[in-house]
């Protein structure tokens, strides 16, 4: 019985391990078809030819024109991350440079591969037939004098393993700020393409799915495009709006301008024009009644003289 257990449990660890070793993550773009790289990998050039193949992995991982291109499971799929999202490349769309890779680079070449010359692409002719053949007549002939440079490396992907790899939503952002690269190769630009707009975050979630360092940098450039608003030494201030007041409410009015003080005794300015309440200035009054200043009046005749005598 104990030694029942010993080859049970030795078998559940066999089986697990090789399940971590071939688990590599490829998704279409959420299905998981085999590679699950928990970092950034090593990848080296393939001798004349402008493609990187990782040769610590036990599977067909290369890299071409800025993209991760990876034979899976008699399929070949895309990325331009190194652990995925991938998506499905026909046949007919796989880039040329990729198709003529010698088949001793294939970490994991499939049986069919056997009997193969190792220097030489994959007879895929034979395997996806003449329509495929006719199609991309001519895929296995080149110029190797005139084969283009390869792309740099992403090797910026480097601080994204673990936790840390971003989400699809997240890596056409943090490649546009990191890596300049843009694929030179036609085939290779049209999957770039298709995958950067099959994973671009609809406008409504693009705040809520950014990254710390994303905020972090946007931050200053929006401080910078919009300034607080700062009141200048010397400048009018804007008055604020005040509350209606109600009539039992103090309203402050200004105060009036007054003149310049009046001599005592001096008539007051608004007094020389006009008269007196209930009377008229003394040198505008007439003369009481029945009686005339002395000054104004005629000299008595004779007659009145003796009219006042006999009285």
């Amino acid at each position: 019985m104990r030694n029942l257990l010993i080859v049970l449990w030795m078998l559940f660890w066999s089986v697990n391990s090789a399940i971590a070793q071939v688990n590599i993550g490829i998704g279409l773009p959420d299905v998981n078809i085999g590679i699950n790289l928990p970092m950034f990998p090593e990848l080296v050039q393939i001798p004349g030819y402008p493609v990187y193949y990782a040769p610590q992995l036990q599977s067909n991982f290369f890299f071409y024109d800025g993209m991760y291109w990876a034979y899976q499971r008699d399929n070949w799929y895309a990325s331009s991350w190194y652990n995925g999202p991938w998506g499905l490349v026909a046949p007919e769309s796989v880039p040329l440079f990729v198709l003529r890779i010698p088949v001793r680079y294939y970490r994991d070449p499939p049986s069919y591969f056997r009997g193969w010359v190792s220097d030489a692409p994959p007879r895929w002719g034979e395997h996806w037939g003449n329509e495929w053949e006719q199609h991309r007549r001519g895929w296995d002939s080149w110029n190797r004098r005139s084969v283009p440079a390869p792309a740099p490396l992403p090797l910026y992907q480097r601080q994204y393993s673990g936790n840390r790899y971003p989400r699809a939503e997240q890596q056409q952002t943090l490649r546009s700020q990191n890596y300049r690269y843009q694929p030179r190769d036609a085939v290779v630009r049209q999957q770039y393409q298709g995958r950067a707009a099959q994973n671009a975050p609809a406008p409504s979630q693009r705040t809520q799915q950014e990254t710390p360092q994303e905020r972090s940098f946007k931050q200053p450039e929006m401080q910078r495009s919009n300034p607080p608003l700062q009141v200048r030494q010397g400048s009018p201030t804007v008055p604020r709006p005040q509350p209606p007041t109600t009539g039992r409410e103090y309203i402050q009015r200004p105060a009036p301008t007054q003149g310049p003080r009046r001599q005592e005794g001096a008539p007051a300015p608004d007094q020389t024009h006009q008269p007196q309440q209930g009377g008229r200035p003394r040198e505008q009054q007439a003369p009481q009644q029945g009686a005339r200043p002395r000054e104004q009046q005629a000299p008595r005749s004779g007659q009145e003289k003796d009219h006042e005598k006999r009285e």
